[in-house]
């Protein structure tokens, strides 16, 4: 359902519960790019001419773009009073008064067609009422006087366009603001809006002062409080409600009598080598058969966190921890994650086990579960594991690892992760013959100064089989709990779905692609991927394809979602699309994420450890949901997080020429990724050094022409072609705005001779990509 416009979202926001108001059908939005091709084809088998132009000024339906985020060329979304700017769409009436011949079959003839409506049209609503606030109102921006310069009010401007500007009384704003507001025109505030009567004009209050735009601990802030982050220091009586009277704790007699005790075995842990919250460590024992016994041992988080305690609330409230550049926001005291929960070597640790007897294939024969200790024996880092792997027939020495439990060898345990890496390979391959997909983006990570915390250097986050050997147990895990406590508590089992992408947007992008002559089968996951791998390739044109490729593929694709099962009906919703699995859930990182808490409560009652959790189905979903949107926002804050040190990055060390590959193109702009950072960025036509343009769309693929000026007075202009995959060459430097930065286009006279295009194109045509 579209809501159009400031007007119909009737001062609703992202995030918010409401009821809407379907429009009559004659206002319904028409997808243009369908009606554009079927009424050609519909033209073409009749015989008929073009009537007119599907778009006809007075034929369309406009509304203001309140409801999608602007983005400026600085990489910031813009400010905007909500009613500025425009954006058309063609309505059902717009259509029949074009006389679009599929529009009027639709109405018009006497058999419905319910497929082609539905490819067609897409409703349009108008929000009725807010039936829940999920959006917390506040936003990061400037102040300013009013035109009148009035002295009881100020205007507030925030940077996020999809927020009104605001009235804020003057009374909140600095004292000399007044007189001098030129000395607070780059001072970051943060508002939150308090009032929002029936007309345009929005009253906000300014909740403080953050400190100068382009800065990163205020830009941090501003976007912490503005997603709803709760990066408050946990209260007293949060920590009191522990099960712990004194540091340092100790596990009780009682635990060790009941649980599976791992402590005697070669159990060790796999992560960043800067974490510190560490809770999932790995075993692996070879069995006198030849397979193997493999244990995921996860740490119990849920035998400190009681359910129902202020500390349970505080942290199923913030559900998830939030992963900025600089820190963390963590979803429980440090106490927990740091000390009591984290697996930290040669310490005695409760844990929740999930233990497969397997082949080295990945058959598994046997499963058990349990709670446990362990005693992990060495905390290695994801390059050690690796090492481990290029170079298995290396002596490695103790000076090269981390510390090693006295019972144990670099042998014993070099040997162990070979072993899980090879059934980790067979894993990950039964997972991709299944069907499982793969849509890897790159990904930044920056190097800090010590003293300053500025970026200093950069690095492309490479996953590499060390990784890829944790994720694949963690999966399995996952996916065996998740069968577990769904068989068991039918009705009440935490699970997470991925819902199928975008149907529409999917046959988008397959039309597109196949007129790209890069063409893909959307039929299933499997069928993409195979799509996607037969386009790998190792020179620079096919590796920048297939990031654009795997960016493009991205964009119909939904979030994946916690629920409860009992809420639920149909359990082929459950499936999870990327996975291709019927069920799973998440397990295996309760220290960072609160459905792992409740799926380890779950789990510890369908073994009998613990009654069956309160919680009705309705409750459960009800904490899905809010894991849900904390997900979203931190997903949000992370990236934002990432694009400000960029910015930062851009400022302190830049310019940079670096190549760049097209990936989107329209009549007044295009889109290009920058292959060595990984990031894309729109490109105006109007900031290049050209003389004219034309833009030219046939069927589903978009032509740009640039006529560039010449390179001396008097020369000839130079014509060039921008299409989805063209390589350009182009120039990133810092704006004149704080965390501005700006990316235009070398002319073909500046850039550096390189391989032409076609010639790329050519080489990739021809790999053996059997």
């Amino acid at each position: 359902v579209l809501i159009h416009g400031t007007k119909d979202r009737n001062r609703a926001f992202h995030g918010d519960i409401v009821a809407v108001q379907l429009k009559d059908k004659m206002e319904w939005r028409v997808h243009e790019k369908h009606l554009t091709d079927l009424d050609e084809e519909h033209r073409q088998k009749n015989g008929e001419e073009e009537v007119s132009n599907s778009m006809k000024s007075g034929d369309v339906a406009t509304g203001a773009t309140g409801n999608s985020a602007s983005v400026n060329n600085d990489g910031r979304k813009s400010d905007s009073k909500m009613n500025t700017p425009k954006k058309k769409y063609l309505s059902v009436q717009g259509a029949l008064t074009n006389n679009s011949p599929v529009v009027k079959s639709l109405f018009h003839s006497e058999e419905k067609d319910d497929d082609l409506e539905n490819k067609l049209l897409q409703p349009t609503a108008r929000v009725v009422a807010i039936i829940e606030k999920r959006n917390n109102r506040a936003c990061t921006g400037n102040i300013m006087l009013t035109t009148d310069k009035n002295r009881d009010w100020a205007f507030f401007r925030p940077i996020d366009s999809r927020m009104p500007r605001m009235r804020v009384p003057m009374s909140e704003c600095p004292k000399d603001f007044y007189e001098r507001p030129d000395d607070h025109k780059n001072t970051l505030f943060i508002c939150r809006i308090v009032d929002w009567k029936d007309n345009m004009q929005a009253y906000g209050s300014l909740m403080k002062s953050l400190g100068e735009a382009g800065e990163i601990e205020p830009e941090t802030e501003g976007m912490l409080i503005e997603n709803d982050v709760d990066f408050s220091e946990f209260p007293q009586e949060a920590i009191d409600s522990l099960p712990v009277q004194q540091l340092p704790w100790r596990i009780p007699a009682e635990e060790y009598e009941y649980r599976r005790d791992f402590r005697s075995q070669c159990v060790f842990t796999i992560d960043p080598s800067t974490a510190r919250d560490l809770d999932d460590a790995l075993s692996c024992e070879q069995l006198p058969d030849g397979n193997f016994e493999v244990g995921v041992h996860i740490a119990d988080v849920s035998y400190f966190l009681k359910e129902g305690t202020i500390l349970d609330k505080i942290a199923g409230h913030r559900a998830t921890s939030v992963y900025l550049v600089q820190k963390v926001i963590p979803m429980l005291p440090r106490i927990l994650c740091e000390q009591l929960c984290s697996l930290n070597p040669d310490e005695d640790r409760l844990t929740f086990s999930v233990v497969w007897k397997m082949s080295e294939k990945g058959e598994i024969y046997e499963e058990w579960f349990g709670r446990s200790v362990i005693k992990s024996c060495c905390k290695l880092a994801y390059e050690h594991a690796q090492g481990f792997i290029e170079q298995p027939d290396k002596e490695w020495t103790i000076e090269e690892l981390p510390p090693i439990s006295e019972k144990f060898s670099v042998q014993q345990i070099k040997d162990r992760t070979l072993n899980l890496h090879k059934i980790a390979q067979n894993l990950r391959k039964n997972r991709a013959e299944s069907g499982a997909l793969r849509l890897d983006q790159v990904k930044l990570q920056f190097c800090l100064n010590d003293e300053t915390g500025l970026p200093n250097g950069y690095s492309i986050y490479q996953q590499k089989d060390s990784n890829r050997l944790v994720e694949e147990f963690m999966l399995l895990a996952n996916m065996a709990v998740a069968h577990k406590t769904h068989k068991t508590f039918p009705q009440k089992a935490l699970l997470r779905r991925h819902p199928p992408p975008k149907s529409k947007m999917m046959e988008d992008l397959r039309d597109l692609c196949k007129c790209l002559g890069v063409p893909i089968d959307i039929t299933s996951s499997q069928t993409l991927q195979r799509s996607l791998w037969s386009y790998l390739g190792d020179d620079e044109f096919s590796e920048a394809r297939m990031q654009v490729l795997v960016s493009m593929c991205s964009k119909p694709m939904q979030n994946a979602l916690y629920f409860c099962t009992g809420c639920l009906e149909d359990e082929e919703l459950y499936r999870h699309y990327a996975l291709n699995v019927p069920l799973y859930t998440h397990f295996t990182s309760p220290i960072r994420r609160y459905a792992d808490v409740l799926v380890h409560r779950t789990l510890s009652a369908v073994l009998g450890y613990t009654p069956e959790i309160k919680l009705s189905p309705v409750e459960i979903n009800k904490q899905a949901l809010q894991c849900n949107e904390k997900k979203t926002n931190s997903k949000r804050v992370q990236e934002m997080s990432v694009d400000l040190y960029f910015s930062v990055f851009v400022k302190e060390a830049g310019p940079f020429e670096e190549r760049a590959m097209v990936m989107g193109v329209y009549d007044k702009s295009f889109d290009i990724f920058i292959l060595k950072f990984g990031v894309s960025k729109r490109v105006y036509t109007d900031k290049l050094d050209i003389k004219d343009k034309t833009f030219l769309k046939e069927q589903k693929e978009s032509v740009l022409t640039l006529i560039w000026n010449p390179e001396k007075e008097g020369g000839e202009s130079v014509q060039e072609q921008v299409t989805i995959f063209s390589l350009v060459d182009c120039v990133m430097a810092a704006g004149e705005l704080p965390l501005q930065w700006m990316v235009t286009i070398k002319p073909p006279h500046k850039r550096k001779k390189q391989q032409p295009e076609a010639e790329l194109r050519t080489q990739m045509d021809n790999l053996d990509l059997s």
